[in-house]
């Protein structure tokens, strides 16, 4: 799922090294459960009992065949009733307007809803068709079909690690400790199940705890590459840079395309302008090249170097890769007001307000582009649009107020 979940707030881009789904809004689904035959037909011994009392008084019971002949009818009828019931109860009710339509139709769960209606017992078919929603950002859904599995089948730790893990990225803390608990008290052994506890342990800066999973964790297998990585988190934690480079140099020993290590190498590197961080920074995207994290880091440093030509040709790499990449936009148009290319750096603001029409520093940056450009009407729009979008932006009302003096656009 996840390789990292650690915020870094480094040179103010606070999206570059924090990835959380960004939280659905809450969905009415409704939740569903088979009637059991069993437990149905479990109950006719009680009923037969009652109902025989109400039709018979007495030595009556055994002797009166034609209340005997009606008492048969009765329970023939009941019991066919009842499987009837049982029967239908037994296929799994409609969930938002049927198990088959809408988000259910989807192509990447549909294969997986017929498989479930054809064995609706099956606890490891709603832990994939979770997996699925998951991938689709569909989490509450997800955490639907995970704790229907949970039900089915209550000794697989990984099925409530993984509601944990969930609940976790949408900063449930509390109700994510839950099920971490649970699925280590099923399966004391599981690394996966302590791993993800430590990363929560590690983001509420109860690092002693932290160590407890991971150690626990090593000592099972020395050989686990995330291990090492949490251990160095735990160290970064603590401010101890020594430690947590041993850390993820020992993990990328063990496991040499572990992404995540490389990459908190790449940034301490940075940190300390040693330009070693720039060959961790390109071993970190060839390891996932998918993940533009890297490439973008490598950029930024690149850009704090003082290489502006090269720092805008990986911004670039960047947006080619993802049109919506509103950072690499925003720092190529910085660098592009640095060099007085204003025009230029206006359109690649534009572009930002265009992705996140929320931005004020990208509505501020265009209202500069435009004032610098002597068009100081359009840059008071900007900066009236920045001070809207963010009311303590110091620089936009300073920028307002100097503007509205000077009559422009009234």
């Amino acid at each position: 799922m996840q390789n990292t979940a650690f915020r870094e707030d480094w040179q103010h881009q606070k999206r570059l090294f924090y990835w959380l789904k960004k939280e659905n809004k809450s969905k009415c689904i409704r939740k569903y459960y088979c009637n059991e035959p069993k437990a149905a037909i479990a109950q006719l011994p009680k009923y037969l009992y009652l109902r025989n009392n109400c039709l018979l008084k007495g030595s009556q019971k055994e002797t009166c065949p034609l209340l005997l002949m009606k008492n048969i009818k009765i329970i023939t009828c009941f019991i066919a009733l009842l499987l009837l019931i049982a029967c239908g109860n037994n296929k799994p009710q409609n969930i938002a307007a049927g198990p088959t339509d809408g988000i259910y139709a989807h192509p990447s769960v549909a294969s997986i809803t017929k498989q479930i209606i054809a064995h609706p017992d099956d606890a490891s078919l709603y832990y994939k068709r979770g997996k699925a929603f998951r991938g689709m950002q569909e989490d509450s859904l997800a955490i639907e079909d995970f704790k229907k599995a949970t039900l089915l089948d209550t000794a697989n730790a990984s099925y409530y690690s993984i509601i944990g893990e969930l609940l976790f990225e949408h900063k449930d803390v509390e109700g994510s400790v839950k099920w971490f608990r649970k699925a280590i008290q099923i399966n004391p052994k599981d690394p996966t199940a302590h791993l993800k506890f430590a990363k929560m342990l590690i983001f509420v800066n109860d690092n002693k705890k932290a160590f407890d999973e991971i150690n626990t964790v090593l000592r099972q297998d020395p050989y686990n590459a995330e291990a090492y990585f949490l251990k160095g988190m735990v160290y970064k934690n603590l401010n101890d840079t020594a430690k947590s480079i041993s850390s993820f140099t020992t993990s990328i020993q063990v496991d040499p395309e572990y992404q995540p290590s490389i990459l908190q190498l790449a940034m301490i590197y940075a940190v300390k302008k040693d330009t070693i961080a720039l060959r961790y920074y390109d071993n970190a995207y060839a390891a996932d090249p998918s993940q533009l994290v890297a490439l973008h880091g490598k950029a930024m440093f690149c850009q704090e170097l003082g290489r502006m030509e090269q720092a805008k040709e990986l911004y670039r790499r960047c947006v080619m890769k993802d049109a919506q990449y509103a950072d690499a936009f925003f720092n190529m148009g910085w660098i592009l007001m640095q060099q007085d290319s204003l025009e230029k750096a206006n359109r690649q603001f534009d572009f930002v307000t265009r992705i996140e029409p929320g931005n004020a520093e990208a509505y501020y940056n265009k209202g500069v582009c435009k004032e610098l450009l002597n068009r100081p009407a359009e840059a008071l729009r900007d900066y009236r649009q920045a001070y809207d979008f963010d009311p303590e932006y110091a620089e936009a009302e300073a920028a307002v107020k100097r503007l509205s003096k000077t009559n422009v656009g009234r």
